[in-house]
């Protein structure tokens, strides 16, 4: 313990600890309850935001630490997601269940990832960023349109819930409820692979090749000259990135059993993922898992309570437009980001140097 302390700070070893024993005492839940009288149930919408940070993580990896501008992440977390899908219902003969879809899955996102930037790496900027943009929508339209495989906009289900040993099943189910057996299974999962994700990626940063992607990020130039060759770490950075986020799929469908339709996994999913990135901090890995606690937490949590205390406010169910506060929580958003770009355009939690660098330029100009 004292050896993690030190490698990774205390603080996330603080909260993985805080979040492992959360679902066992959930005093947020219970101060809410006992403050409006509705209970939230956190831990469910903690699964989801453990899904959308290993989602963040892949998107941080090619844009923040690679410096590629990728708009299209949402296309390889339907990949992820439908890969699952295909691996595990029943209509299917495969059948192979959560723990091998959780292993192909993401090796299907690379074989994409590759496929797509083998022949597009060598564009850059804004010309990559349309080339990206354009995938995920023709991903989207494609996984549509392909009715005999996908179901088209049903969604492939019920996706099953993973296999779990007796005893391990049995210690989740408290009174032998299965549903909530299944909420924990998924919920300890979720933050397993995302701790795993996140020591992985730490180690990656301080590598050879993670030194090479800041080193490409901030001149490509300088870094050929140095000997690192682009292309080959753009790909490496890509696939790497379209694995993550295939893997964030698998989770997220195994989670909802279901696939969800394919127009779920559209624009808004790339900008909201890109989104917490540049609230936390581009090309910092604690700076992701921020951005993306900060703004799942706000869509998952704040606004449903908010909601909630609208309607009260107004006496009960109303059917105004602004009662619900999801019906303008892109406002919000969208003013968050403009605040965030013009006071601190590094980030809630950059990286150090990053934060150096952007402080250092500010000041000559």
């Amino acid at each position: 313990m004292a050896a993690l302390l030190k490698k990774f700070g205390g603080l996330p070893v603080l909260a993985l600890v805080v979040l492992a024993i959360y679902p066992f005492a959930p005093v947020v839940d219970w101060a809410l309850e006992a403050a409006t009288g509705q209970a939230l149930h956190i831990d469910r919408q903690l699964v989801n935001i453990f899904i959308f940070s290993i989602l963040a993580l892949a998107l941080n990896l090619q844009v923040g630490q690679a410096g590629l501008l990728q708009l299209g992440i949402a296309a390889f977390f339907a990949v992820g997601a439908f890969t699952t899908g295909v691996l595990t219902v029943e209509k299917y003969p495969f059948q192979i269940g959560f723990w091998g879809a959780i292993l192909i899955s993401p090796l299907a996102g690379a074989i994409g990832g590759f496929l797509l930037g083998a022949p597009t790496l060598r564009l850059r900027g804004d010309y990559l960023a349309i080339v990206t943009l354009g995938f995920g929508e023709v991903m989207r339209i494609v996984l549509l349109n392909l009715e005999n495989i996908t179901d088209g906009p049903r969604g492939l289900n019920p996706v099953p819930a993973p296999w779990l040993p007796t005893l391990v099943r049995d210690a989740m189910s408290p009174a032998g409820d299965a549903s909530i057996g299944t909420l924990r299974a998924m919920y300890f999962l979720a933050l397993i692979v995302l701790a795993a994700t996140v020591v992985c990626l730490k180690l990656l940063e301080r590598s050879r090749i993670g030194r090479a992607f800041v080193a490409l990020r901030e001149d490509e130039l300088a870094a050929s000259c140095m000997g690192i060759e682009p292309a080959r770490i753009k790909l490496a950075a890509f696939t790497g990135g379209a694995a993550l986020a295939a893997l964030a799929g698998c989770f997220y469908a195994t989670n909802l059993t279901t696939t969800a339709e394919p127009n779920t996994y559209d624009f808004n999913y790339s900008i909201m993922v890109l989104c917490c990135l540049i609230i936390g901090g581009l090309g910092s890995i604690r700076g992701a898992l921020l951005g993306a606690a900060l703004l799942l937490g706000f869509d998952n949590v704040i606004s449903p309570l908010l909601t909630r205390l609208l309607q009260t406010a107004l006496g009960g169910e109303s059917t105004h437009v602004m009662a619900s506060f999801s019906n303008w929580r892109w406002i919000v958003f969208g003013t968050a980001l403009v605040v965030m770009m013009r006071l601190r355009p590094e980030g809630l939690w950059p990286s150090s140097p990053q934060a150096e660098e952007l402080h250092e330029s500010a000041g000559e100009a």
